[in-house]
């Protein structure tokens, strides 16, 4: 499937790019569709590229030392990911898998250098996500240090509409597919908890699930509950 360049002019990281630049950009771009569920690259596996979202959603899993799965990322529209090179990394550090059906362009490894020197701006942008990252990881561990479990839920809720939140009639709708479980991997914690905590939600009428949908009917509310769950 060719990707037409203004495709790429309406993301701000290309947009002060020439047509011919763009072009020669594209010339060694290969995109693919990726199907709910199946991986764009997976842990561990040699980074022989690197990608950028045109369309869909992704989320970023981890499998720690001792068995355990973690959302680590969702990846969104316009996002780079997986350039392994810039982290001086040889491998994929997780496997990236499409949470909806996602239209990815992706570029051999070795062109990164290339890139970089043609269009500055990718090199600070991917100073920013690694930078982006670090300090969520710093967060989610501090989170998962010294918050009770649904004031980390909470937490994660509110990341989520920041990031991908759509108006709906009774609220703020989380715009991708989203299970109780990608929730408990988000935060630490299991299944059976999050489900209990978001069934109490329910009932209090601060949010509203649905099969992999969820719902935030009253942000004020929720907000509260992340500065300090004893208040509701």
């Amino acid at each position: 499937m060719r990707v037409d360049r203004t495709v790429l002019k309406t993301l701000s990281l290309f947009e002060r790019m020439t047509d011919r630049d763009l072009d020669a950009m594209l010339e060694h771009a290969i995109s693919r569709r990726v199907a709910p569920g199946d991986a764009v690259f997976e842990q561990g596996a040699q980074a022989k590229s690197f990608f950028l979202l045109l369309h869909g959603r992704l989320k970023v899993t981890q499998v720690t030392q001792d068995g355990q799965q973690i959302i680590v990322r969702m990846v969104h529209p316009g996002d780079l990911f997986g350039f392994a090179m810039a982290l001086r990394r040889a491998d994929y550090p997780g496997t990236a898998l499409a949470a909806t059906e996602s239209v990815v362009l992706g570029w051999p490894t070795e062109m990164w250098s290339c890139f970089v020197e043609q269009n500055p701006r990718l090199a600070v942008t991917a100073m920013q996500t690694i930078g982006q990252r670090l300090e969520e990881a710093h967060t989610r561990i501090r989170e998962m240090s010294t918050e009770e479990v649904e004031k980390r839920v909470a937490h994660a809720v509110l990341r989520l509409l920041k990031q991908a939140g759509r108006p709906v009639d009774v609220g703020i709708c989380i715009d991708f597919p989203i299970s109780r479980q990608d929730i408990a991997e988000m935060t630490g914690t299991t299944l059976h908890t999050v489900s209990r905590i978001l069934s109490a939600w329910e009932s209090k009428n601060i949010v509203k699930g649905g099969r992999q949908k969820l719902t935030v009917t009253d942000a004020g509310r929720l907000l509260a509950l992340a500065e300090d769950a004893r208040n509701l």
